[in-house]
């Protein structure tokens, strides 16, 4: 009896193992703006969204309960126009641990502004990765593999590309729609999912792909027990981006943008530890890359810093 109890214990913690979603992805709806309708649609929304997030299997992977990929999605609805058809914004932000430390870096920080949808209430999201059907369910499966493709390329070269051609089938299948952010046309200054997954899919945007994999596994990764090498190499790293900079792939520069949304924060706090010939270094590569940030990265130098 006991032997039995211990096997189906552990059948039961394989299965749970074995089914473990790619994503923990806390959801949240702001609806303030949204006067005098029913307020219960924004809780089941919400919930919904969280099933279809978290509770589906976006990769042929096993993740485990403490391996799963941390996100947060903000909706704000803008305006209900009826009593299933919405206008509003959606905010994601993904991030992963860093190597032997308590410190989470964040990967993807992004504000996509053209974003209209149908939701019935208590229905659920049903997604076909083989045709645009509903734009919340393609909306929402297209920044999953935005998500998992940046984590997995911080861990290996090049190692989302999977998840990113998915990105793009979905862009694809998108562009016979009456619905907003899938179009190249309709982008101001390239700047929506089109042009995001085009952009990282493009081989002249490769070495910025090459960055995110050496900033945070050779050098994130290795501030614990190598943090000369460790920040060497992120320093390093920064080059990568110089090279797309200079190439300039497209006037728009729309990846490179996402990227520093993601890290010019965390580029002061972690290049700001380094020697001063390093900081000097550091800082007339951003003052270079990202001159709207100009003022943030002389923080960098800074004798406040030292």
């Amino acid at each position: 009896m006991f032997c039995r109890i211990v096997y189906i214990l552990f059948i039961s913690l394989f299965v749970f193992t074995a089914k473990a979603q790619e994503l923990k992805c806390n959801i949240s709806i702001n609806s303030q703006k949204v006067q005098g309708s029913n307020k219960t649609i924004y809780t089941t929304m919400q919930s919904a969204i969280y099933e279809f997030m978290n509770n589906r299997s976006w990769t042929n992977h096993v993740f485990k309960v403490n391996e799963k990929i941390e996100c947060n999605i903000l909706i704000t609805i803008n305006e209900q126009l009826g009593a299933d058809e919405f206008i509003g914004t959606i905010q994601i932000q993904s991030r992963r641990p860093v190597f032997n430390s308590s410190y989470n870096t964040v990967m993807f920080n992004y504000n996509d502004q053209n974003f209209n949808f149908k939701y019935v209430e208590y229905q659920a999201i049903e997604f076909n990765e083989n045709t645009h059907q509903l734009n919340l369910a393609s909306v929402l499966a297209y920044y999953a593999y935005i998500i998992i493709g940046l984590d997995y390329d911080s861990f290996s070269l090049l190692g989302g590309t999977e998840f990113f051609n998915k990105a793009e089938k979905i862009v694809n299948n998108a562009q016979n729609s009456s619905d907003k952010g899938w179009k190249p046309f309709e982008a101001k200054s390239n700047r929506n999912r089109y042009w995001l997954v085009k952009n990282i899919l493009d081989k002249r945007y490769e070495p910025a792909r090459e960055f995110i994999y050496r900033y945070h596994r050779l050098g994130l990764d290795l501030m614990n027990s190598k943090p000369v090498e460790g920040r060497n190499e992120a320093t390093e790293a920064l080059l990568l981006l110089q090279k797309v900079y200079r190439q300039k792939p497209d006037p728009f520069l729309h990846f490179m943008q996402v990227i520093y949304d993601a890290k010019s924060d965390e580029f002061v706090n972690f290049f700001s530890e380094g020697m001063p010939d390093e900081k000097n270094r550091v800082y007339q590569i951003l003052n270079e890359i990202d001159n709207a940030n100009t003022t943030k990265y002389k923080k960098i130098t800074s004798t406040e810093s030292n």
